[in-house]
């Protein structure tokens, strides 16, 4: 297994050139000729401190994920994904998080073709439906307001010719109706119009209505002030 990080191999007489362009330890970029890790000059120090500022922070977990990948590739493996970027691309493509992620990605990116497609099939019927509503808002809806405004008139008529008070002067009148023929028929005995024996029989009925009307009238109007 390599010498990770600042170590090298031993025996490798030629040298290898590395971009210094690399995120990478000056350490690892530095020329395998020497045995010595590579002491970093003030340029490449300050780019590999800016870059390592730059870098997100990676988790000891994560970091460990990673290395699994990394760990059985030689020097020049890694060499080559720092220096090249399609190699660098290949090796990221084939790590398994990765790929996971595209193939959710590619799944949603699919699923999410396949609903506008949907859609854009479906759009001759929303506009028939559409077109359909508007028919039915400009002719059948107007109608079908127009009667349930009368309907609702009618049950508002209905209800106050049932209310408390309408009752009660119904009554109240039905009193004055039945006090005006008891008049009536005591004018007519006056005028010996009729007998006294149909105006005693008659005009005991009228009054017996009378009273039953005024003793419900007083009851009611009772019940409410109470």
């Amino acid at each position: 297994m390599f010498k990770f990080w600042c170590s090298q191999e031993q025996g490798d007489p030629r040298p290898q050139e590395v971009t210094t362009n690399s995120w990478y330890p000056p350490c690892v970029v530095s020329s395998p000729s020497s045995s010595r890790p590579g002491t970093p000059n003030s340029t490449n120090a300050s780019t590999y401190t800016q870059r390592v500022g730059e870098r997100p922070h990676v988790s000891p977990t994560e970091a460990a994920g990673i290395i699994v990948y990394l760990k059985d590739k030689s020097v020049d493996e890694l060499r080559k994904l720092l220096s090249d970027p399609e190699a660098y691309r290949q090796f990221l493509l084939s790590i398994d998080p990765v790929r996971t992620q595209n193939n959710v990605r590619d799944e949603l990116r699919n699923e999410t073709l396949q609903l506008a497609r949907a859609n854009l099939e479906k759009e001759p019927q929303i506009t028939e439906l559409r077109n359909q509503c508007m028919i039915i808002r400009t002719s059948e809806l107007a109608s079908a307001q127009e009667k349930l405004n009368d309907l609702t008139k009618r049950k508002a008529e209905i209800l106050k010719s049932y209310s408390s008070g309408s009752l009660l002067h119904k009554l109240q009148e039905s009193m004055n109706k039945t006090d005006e023929e008891s008049e009536t028929l005591h004018q007519q005995l006056l005028d010996k119009e009729i007998d006294l024996a149909t105006f005693v029989q008659k005009y005991k009925k009228l009054r017996v209505v009378y009273h039953k009307r005024a003793l419900t009238h007083l009851a009611a109007n009772t019940s409410l002030v109470g």
